[in-house]
């Protein structure tokens, strides 16, 4: 069955924005597991690599990353739930508390600097992103009459900018 290139780009934004695997994407769209690949393989050989557009989009919700997903998830769950620990403590003094919340602040903000050093082309997809994000909260808050013709464009205009940086 031939798909349309809309259909493909929607997959393509389910993958990528909802952080669906492809299986989820499968299911979620009604489109066969196969072809879901194919798709994805056939993207990345002409530039468009979902994976790592996938990196930024998630990169740009969150501030800097990691490397990879899964360790810099791992790390933001730790921090966080350090964070809740420390603060919901009934044995640490105050000023211990401040300490330590200064120690894992700055590990954190140290951390994302160093992900974001060390893969400058993900840093600058991840600021893209953040732009697209901004000008799609900015129509639907001012223009929301436009917001059909804003997904139109900006879907494809996000491969577009997936093979610019990624």
């Amino acid at each position: 069955m031939a798909y349309s290139t809309k259909t493909i780009t929607e997959a393509r934004a389910v993958y990528i924005y909802e952080a669906l695997n492809l299986e989820g994407v499968s299911r979620k769209c009604n489109i066969p597991l196969s072809t879901i690949r194919r798709w994805k393989d056939v993207a990345r050989e002409n530039g468009d690599d979902w994976d790592r557009a996938r990196a930024a989009a998630r990169l740009s919700g969150e501030g800097a990353e990691a490397v990879t997903a899964a360790v810099m998830e791992d790390f933001v769950l730790l921090f966080q739930s350090t964070l809740e620990d420390v603060k919901n403590s009934k044995d640490i003094k105050p000023l211990d508390k401040a300490e330590v919340l200064s120690r894992i602040s700055d590990a954190y903000a140290k951390t994302m600097n160093a992900v974001t050093k060390g893969n400058p082309k993900l840093d600058k997809l991840s600021f893209a992103a953040d732009i697209l994000r901004d000008l799609v909260q900015f129509i639907q808050t001012h223009y929301p009459q436009h917001a059909t013709a804003m997904e139109e464009v900006l879907l494809p205009f996000g491969e577009s900018i997936g093979k610019r940086y990624g």
